[in-house]
């Protein structure tokens, strides 16, 4: 196996180990894909009837982006989330990591008629890189990948209503961070809400600065300096991802 689809294993195995430590799984649901660098239409995911904890370098899955399994033989994918992982990385080929989550705050401001209100610096981050999709039942009918590539557009988040969350990125530690951005600023709006006051919300042109401000952070494009912070965190908490 070569160093670059070792890297890839290894990051996407850290990635459902983080997803797990900030509490954003949801048992055996949900998943997160990465391409394979070097193999045209080869995928990572993880296999059906693992927790996000139990994922390993060597326990990832790949397919192809039709859902045919490769390696290991015999191995069992979700088909929710073949769907849907399907359709975002065809849609956009400049993606290399797609996340989709059930967490508790995402799937109850997906369930809110505004969706996410523009009341935190977390928010305001996601705000304008953010896409709705109504809710069309389990990810299961062909017919809906269309519809969630075209709502998905160029975002790099999207609200599944009533649903959960997703996240892409170029890196597997970008779409990582765009997912804890979006989580954070559900987690913020409850909390808010719960208080009884009258919210503040942020004017456009401020909303509109804190992209422009955010498209690069010093010098650096979003998400990649905690990506290596993160990547020593699983170090710590989860040394086992990488076996």
């Amino acid at each position: 196996m070569d160093e670059m689809t070792v890297r890839t294993r290894r990051e996407l195995a850290a990635c459902y180990r983080l997803v797990h430590h900030f509490r954003m799984s949801d048992l055996i649901a949900s998943h997160i894909s990465s391409r394979i660098p070097g193999k045209e239409g080869r995928l990572l995911i993880n296999p059906f009837g693992s927790l996000f904890n139990e994922v390993t370098a060597s326990n990832l899955v790949e397919i192809s982006c039709e859902g045919q399994v490769h390696e290991p033989a015999g191995a069992i994918i979700n088909p929710a989330g073949l769907l849907i992982h399907s359709a975002v990385h065809a849609a956009r080929p400049e993606i290399a990591c797609v996340i989709h989550v059930h967490s508790a705050a995402g799937v109850a401001v997906s369930a809110q008629e505004e969706g996410l209100l523009p009341i935190s610096q977390q928010a305001l981050v996601v705000m304008d890189r953010l896409a709705y999709h109504d809710y069309e039942g389990v990810a299961l009918l062909e017919g809906e990948k269309a519809r969630l590539q075209a709502d998905l557009g160029d975002a790099r988040a999207m609200i599944l209503r009533n649903h959960g969350l997703l996240a892409v990125g170029e890196s597997i530690g970008e779409a990582f961070y765009w997912l804890y951005m979006l989580q954070k600023a559900c987690e913020i709006q409850l909390l808010a809400q719960s208080g009884g006051a009258a919210l503040r919300m942020a004017p456009t042109a401020i909303r509109q600065l804190v992209t422009e401000q955010t498209c690069q952070f010093a010098g650096a494009t979003m998400g990649s300096r905690e990506w290596v912070a993160l990547m020593r965190e699983v170090e710590r908490i989860a040394p086992d991802y990488a076996d």
